[in-house]
């Protein structure tokens, strides 16, 4: 399975996972031209897409899923929450149920997701797996606070896509008022830097190669700071892979995933 980040930020999110049955987009946070764009310079064309998923109806997560959903004929799947806040946008669309109770078996890849702390009606973090090669991605976006459920969820991935929105020092110093400054460092906001660390030195294992870093702020952070916080926490727990960070405004390149020996069953 590959992943292509195809841009993420405050100002829009979107990913490919392209498996050996198909290839699915979670998140449509840009114009539909815009995704058009980067997945064809990704080599993977708008016009294959198997479904979209999508993770919470905020704007820089679902901006273009009612023009994907027309212009490529594909399901749209979203927790019930979900749905109901897109339920306008979405009216003429097939939007199917993103169950966070038992495993999604979608044909082209199977998908857990659990319900996650941000300010959104239903958002959910995803462990979407390849079933032909068994390849797992973790992707945690707007997480506002971790749980016991969501590190379960993450564990075994092979890949993990994980938000570092800010940087604590240039939150504070920054040019938002005190109510947003909470309202993002707060368990129903984001992620910073610092708290993405840990969770990534929390789910190392020795198969996790590639960790992402994903919903950087332009005001609040800078790719180094979150890198090398990432990377330095995931150094001392003995890992030898590679931290990423995902840019705003292109695509990362094809990120391929092999299956790992760490599996877990979420609703064991």
């Amino acid at each position: 399975m590959n992943v292509t980040v195809l841009g993420s930020g405050s100002r829009g999110n979107a990913l490919l996972l392209s498996a050996a049955t198909g290839t699915v987009l979670v998140d449509a946070g840009f114009p539909l031209a815009t995704l058009a764009r980067r997945a064809a310079s990704a080599g993977a064309p708008l016009h294959d897409l198997d479904a979209l998923i999508l993770t919470h109806e905020h704007a820089d997560h679902a901006r273009g899923a009612a023009a994907v959903a027309k212009a490529v004929g594909c399901p749209v799947y979203a927790s019930g929450g979900t749905h109901r806040a897109l339920a306008h946008p979405l009216a003429d669309a097939d939007v199917r149920m993103l169950a966070t109770t038992e495993r999604n078996d979608i044909g082209t890849v199977l998908i857990d997701a659990v319900r996650t702390g941000h300010d959104a009606a239903e958002p959910v973090a995803l462990r979407v797996t390849d079933p032909a090669s068994g390849a797992t991605v973790g992707i945690a976006y707007d997480v506002g606070r971790f749980t016991p459920r969501l590190a379960r969820l993450l564990r075994a991935a092979d890949c993990l896509v994980l938000e570092a929105n800010h940087d604590d020092q240039l939150l504070r110093t920054g040019p938002y008022p005190a109510s947003v400054r909470s309202r993002i460092a707060g368990p129903t906001g984001h992620l910073s830097n610092w708290q993405a660390s840990q969770i990534a030195a929390e789910l190392w294992h020795e198969d996790l190669y590639t960790v992402v870093l994903v919903h950087l702020s332009e005001r609040c952070n800078r790719p180094e700071l979150a890198r090398e916080a990432v990377l330095a926490a995931l150094t001392a727990r003995g890992f030898h892979g590679r931290v990423l960070v995902a840019s705003q405004d292109r695509p990362l390149p094809p990120i391929p995933v092999r299956r790992g020996q760490l599996v877990l069953d979420l609703f064991d």
